[in-house]
Order: C-alpha cells, then sequence, then structure tokens
C-alpha cells in the first residue's frame, strides 16, 4: 500500500519534526502532510507515516515517536528526536533522491548524521543546553525556525499550521543545501586527491577550480603543501590553509608586505606584475593570470621558508 498520508503533532513545532518533514515530503511527495492529535490519525496504519507523535516507536508500524518512556537511544546512549529517527530509516532514500551518487550515500548519510542531525536531536532531547552555542545560540537552525512560530497573542485558530507551513520551506532549503555542499565536498574529494599525487614534493596544490581541499590535504597527510592556486573567473587566487574549521590560523601566511594592497601597489611590493590584491589578512591574494599567481606563490613560499 502506498503511503497517502504524513501525520506529525498539531501545535507548537520545533526544528525535529519540520526537518523530518522535509525529508519525508521529498521522499513521499503525493502524501497529505497531517498535524493532528487525534488518536484516529496518530493510529499506525499501513499507508500512514507518524512522527514526534503517538508514543511509540516502531519502524516496521511506521511510527517514530521519542516522547515516550524510555525513549529511543543511539547505539552509544545518545537520545533521539523523531528528526533522528527518520534520519535512521528514510535518510538513505532521502540521499537518493537527492541524486548522490550511490557510492556517496553511506559516507554522507554517516556525516550527516554526526554533523547535523544529532544536534538537532540532542537540543530537542534537553541533551544539550542550546547556551554551548554561545553569543551565536540565538543563531542556531532551531532557534531561527523557532522564530517563526506565531507570537503569543496571535488568536488566529491557524496560526500555527499557517507557521508550520512557512517555516517547512526555509527548513528544507538549509537540510538540501547541506547535502548538496556534502555531496560536493566528495566529489571534490577525488580532484583534489589528484592534483596532491600530482603535486609531488611542491609547497603549492594547483586545481582547476575552486574546491573544498583542506579534508584531502589532511588525509593525503600532504603537510608540506602550504597554499593553493586555482582559476576564479577571469582571474587567478592563492589561498591560504586553515589548521582546522575553528580556527582562522593557517599553515603559513602571505607575505606581510602584501597586506592589503591592490593592484600597482601590490605589483610594486611583490615584484610581480599582474598581481592585483592581497587580503589585509594574508589568507587569500589574486592575480590577473595562472603565471602571475605561481609567481607569487613561489615568492609566498620562499618568505614561509
Amino acid at each position: 500500500m502506498s503511503i497517502t498520508h504524513l501525520v506529525t503533532h498539531s501545535g507548537g513545532f520545533h526544528a525535529d519534526e519540520l526537518l523530518s518533514s522535509a525529508v519525508l515530503t521529498r521522499l513521499f511527495p503525493q502524501a497529505e502532510l497531517l498535524r493532528s492529535r487525534d488518536r484516529q490519525w496518530v493510529t499506525p496504519a499501513a499507508d500512514k507515516i507518524i512522527y514526534d507523535v503517538g508514543g511509540a516507536y516502531d519502524a516496521d508500524a511506521q511510527i517514530f515517536d521519542h516522547h515516550q518512556r524510555p525513549g529511543p537511544l543511539r547505539e552509544d546512549g545518545q537520545p533521539f528526536s523523531s528528526f533522528g529517527l527518520i534520519w535512521a530509516h528514510y535518510g538513505r532514500a532521502y540521499l537518493a533522491a537527492m541524486d548522490v551518487p550511490v557510492d556517496d550515500v553511506e559516507a554522507i548519510h554517516t556525516k550527516f548524521d554526526t554533523k547535523f542531525v544529532l544536534p538537532i536531536d540532542l537540543l530537542d532531547n534537553g541533551a544539550m543546553e542550546p547556551s554551548v552555542a554561545g553569543p551565536l545560540s540565538i543563531l542556531t537552525l532551531p532557534a531561527l525556525l523557532g522564530i517563526l512560530k506565531p507570537v503569543f497573542d496571535d488568536t488566529s485558530p491557524t496560526a500555527d499550521d499557517d507557521a508550520f507551513f512557512t517555516a517547512l520551506p526555509i527548513a528544507r532549503s538549509f537540510l538540501e543545501a547541506q547535502i548538496r555542499n556534502l555531496a560536493a565536498k566528495a566529489r571534490a574529494h577525488s580532484i583534489v586527491a589528484n592534483a596532491i599525487a600530482k603535486t609531488g614534493t611542491s609547497a603549492i596544490l594547483e586545481l582547476p577550480m575552486g574546491m573544498p581541499y583542506r579534508t584531502a590535504l589532511e588525509q593525503a597527510e600532504a603537510n608540506h603543501i602550504l597554499f593553493v592556486a586555482h582559476p576564479r573567473g577571469d582571474d587567478w587566487a592563492l589561498n591560504g590553509i586553515k589548521l582546522s574549521n575553528d580556527t582562522f590560523e593557517q599553515r603559513a601566511d602571505l607575505p606581510a608586505a602584501w597586506a592589503g594592497l591592490t593592484d600597482t601597489a601590490l605589483e610594486d611590493a611583490s615584484g610581480v606584475k599582474g598581481a592585483k590584491f592581497c587580503h589585509n589578512a594574508r589568507f587569500i591574494a589574486v592575480a590577473s593570470t595562472r603565471e602571475a599567481i605561481l609567481k607569487m606563490a613561489e615568492i609566498a613560499v620562499q618568505d614561509v621558508q
């Protein structure tokens, strides 16, 4: 029997059922998304998927709630929210529907679960305090989606449903963008790995276009590479390599004498015709030609050494 209804609870909403809804509505686009707590709707049936409501977790019966006691736990003992349960059972099919190559599905499923789903699960269950985000706590995805709830004195009988269906495409856009980015990083990884192999002992890595490269560098243990050059539109760019996503510190900075300079001033400081720009923080420089950017890269390497 085909799925005709996707059922979650009525009233206020959170990120977990919004994101679950984004997954399920892509997989079952003909199904009606219904928000209800009526027993007839939250009782399992072959043509329904019920989530974040119903007081049970039974994948065979297609009911995925986590509010009951004891609630469902991951293998490491951390709690699931409805999003984690839906992702565990439908995430791979969702990735296939997003045209993720079959060879990348398992790795992306795991990475997305760790980086995106688990924090939603922990926050929804009170196992993580929003304060861990510090001053940025109001800018986390659950907080931003929560802002879309109706205000307290909105007396419209459809206020909660209206807000939910306004928030749903926004949640979907973040979900799909994150998956597209993970898929792109997987594509980039093989390109960067091949470029690293061709680079040999050089401290300069040349890529055919701008793309994520740090993870591939780390996995290849290519610690000798200090700068990355690639075309950028009509120009060429030279980038430093951050030590991690949590810092602006780099393996090596561009020369201090170039910081903040442009055009003729940068040409004079670098001695390279075609040098166009160097960021004041010395993490990127731009030149008009490949020859110019590679010359700047060579000078930057000599400056470090």
